[in-house]
């Protein structure tokens, strides 16, 4: 708790005048629904939950003859907790029991992939579990090199191939590896692409569809990168990928450089994907679980 308790402060002292003062007021009004509001949608919830959240409070206060804002925190916290526990696999470890498991990590470009594909593999190193990591962003030289350094820190084996080569081929043999070595878990580093460009999507659904064959879905998770800088951004990004291949994990990087917590908010009403982890900054042990009831009270300062 107090890892978030340091975290969410920082949020919530950026974010605009701060929800946990609105609800320290004696009194209900027009200004305080109106500031509520445009608190939420200032801190990246977007519109549509913002405007949910209003209507959900406003009924609470009403069935429960709730008088004053101070009183309503609870249903505030707690409506925030439902919302986020309704997303099965929020902030959980990923299920990596049936082995090899394939982490497919996608995402646009500087959102983070191969940082956090590299904090993955030594975590799970460290549980002194095999690792196995791909290449799969070919385009780039430095990103393969960036991965092998990641590899080298721990004596995790990179498959890759030449520059220019084809990433699903890096995919299929990595794979092979990680079946004939008997890993635990094999983490494919792809190419960052914008998700409205058609040809690189159409090769990421490549890939995808070469591991969900090999693999099975029972042994594949398709992990999305995103940069929580860019706020509702990300969320659009999300739904964009969402369409092309299933998204069923969510990384949520720079969190600890952004002034706004609300996009997971959005993220778990609109695409009920879960957020597993977030990342807080460059170490291999920045990358954490990310924790509901923390993150919900303290918006609050709810303890």
């Amino acid at each position: 708790m107090a890892l978030f308790k340091k975290l969410f402060a920082g949020i919530k002292n950026k974010w605009s005048s701060g929800i946990a003062k609105l609800f320290s007021s004696n009194s209900f009004s027009q200004d305080f629904w109106d500031d509520l509001e445009n608190n939420l949608i200032s801190g990246d919830t977007g519109l549509d939950f913002a405007e949910y959240m209003i209507d959900y409070l406003k009924n609470e206060a009403k069935s429960k003859n709730i008088k004053t804002p101070e009183n309503l925190k609870s249903a505030f916290v707690n409506k925030i907790i439902s919302e986020l526990d309704s997303v099965k696999g929020m902030g959980e470890e990923f299920n990596i029991s049936n082995k090899p498991y394939v982490l497919l990590m996608i995402g646009v470009n500087g959102s983070g992939k191969t940082t956090s594909a590299g904090k993955l593999a030594m975590k799970y190193k460290s549980q002194n579990k095999k690792i196995i990591m791909a290449a799969a962003d070919t385009f780039r030289a430095a990103a393969v090199d960036q991965l092998k350094i990641w590899g080298e820190r721990s004596n995790i084996r990179v498959v890759s191939h030449s520059q220019g080569g084809d990433p699903a081929a890096v995919a299929f043999d990595s794979w092979k590896a990680a079946e004939n070595s008997k890993a635990d878990v094999l983490i494919v580093d792809t190419a960052g692409r914008l998700h409205d460009k058609h040809n690189l999507m159409q090769e990421l659904e490549k890939i995808h569809r070469v591991l969900l064959r090999e693999a099975g879905s029972e042994r594949l998770e398709t992990v999305l990168v995103l940069d929580a800088m860019l706020g509702q951004n990300s969320v659009m990004q999300a739904k964009t990928f969402n369409n092309i291949i299933p998204v069923s994990s969510i990384i949520l990087t720079k969190y600890d450089n952004t002034s706004k917590g609300g996009v997971i908010l959005s993220i778990a009403r609109d695409l009920k994907i879960p957020v597993r982890y977030i990342g807080l900054g460059e170490n291999p042990e920045d990358l954490k679980n990310f924790s509901v009831e923390d993150f919900a009270n303290s918006l609050l300062e709810v303890n």
